[in-house]
């Protein structure tokens, strides 16, 4: 390898060293964020099955409502920011719309992947099924499948302009089904519940239980934010060092080239 491979080479360790250097002080606070969230969400778990009061209709299973409806939220949440992020970036044509889009993707299908696996627990004792295709899940099940094809589409286009093109278009796409899912309960008569918290005349919970809810619900909020950051860094640091190799590739094909040429 000649001068110049070996300088890109230099190059790439000292942008990884400096990217080290410059991150490690907000390592310290993150991982500060990191022990706060857990706490915060250790206490809601607490909250949960020990001051909250046991629902009269459905008993303890009912507390699997705290989990079930926050996680939602914060899925719903994600998947509206990686919409901002395809528009974003079809507006722009900047990379880091496509980092922000595709790290709140995957942390949308995280939540929206432990709604479903809550709600089916919740619904067999209460329901006497696990499973029922009304608008609701059916829309939710949509949504899973929807953005787990976003992220394939990702994998299977490896040239990141085109990749972050492809993938907004069909993001924008994807959040097409959020306000279905989220309207669901609204437009048409299921099975599921009628929305308790904001669903009109006659909702609503024991101030207890909502103040419980909001505790949880801050926790898996400061969840996200922490999960999205991190997943952000890592498509950035991912990125920079996949051009700095595509560059070190090109700058060493050209020097083979000229050594043949002479």
């Amino acid at each position: 390898m000649g001068p110049a491979g070996d300088g890109q080479r230099q190059q790439i360790d000292g942008t990884v060293q400096e990217m080290e250097m410059t991150t490690k002080s907000k390592q310290r606070v993150w991982g500060l964020a990191w022990v706060a969230t857990a706490i915060l969400l250790a206490l809601a778990g607490y909250a949960i099955f020990f001051v909250a009061p046991r629902e009269l209709t459905m008993g303890n299973i009912q507390r699997i409502f705290y989990v079930h409806v926050a996680t939602a939220w914060c899925g719903f949440i994600a998947f509206f920011i990686s919409f901002f992020g395809c528009i974003g970036y079809l507006a722009s044509r900047q990379m880091e719309w496509d980092w922000l889009a595709v790290a709140t993707a995957e942390v949308g299908l995280m939540f929206t992947t432990v709604v479903l696996i809550t709600g089916p627990v919740w619904a067999k004792p209460v329901w006497g099924v696990w499973w029922v295709w009304d608008a609701r899940l059916t829309t939710a099940f949509i949504l899973e499948m929807l953005y787990i094809a976003y992220l394939l589409l990702r994998k299977m286009v490896t040239e990141p302009g085109r990749r972050a093109m492809i993938s907004a278009v069909f993001g924008i796409f994807a959040f097409l089904d959020v306000p279905l899912c989220y309207f669901s309960i609204r437009w048409w008569r299921t099975l599921h519940p009628a929305p308790v918290i904001g669903g009109g005349p006659g909702s609503g919970i024991n101030p207890v239980m909502w103040h419980v809810f909001l505790f949880g619900l801050a926790g898996f909020l400061a969840l996200t934010v922490i999960l999205v950051r991190d997943r952000y860094r890592m498509e950035a640091l991912r990125q920079k060092i996949s051009e700095l190799a595509a560059d070190l590739e090109e700058r060493e094909e050209s020097l083979e080239s000229k050594e043949v040429t002479r």
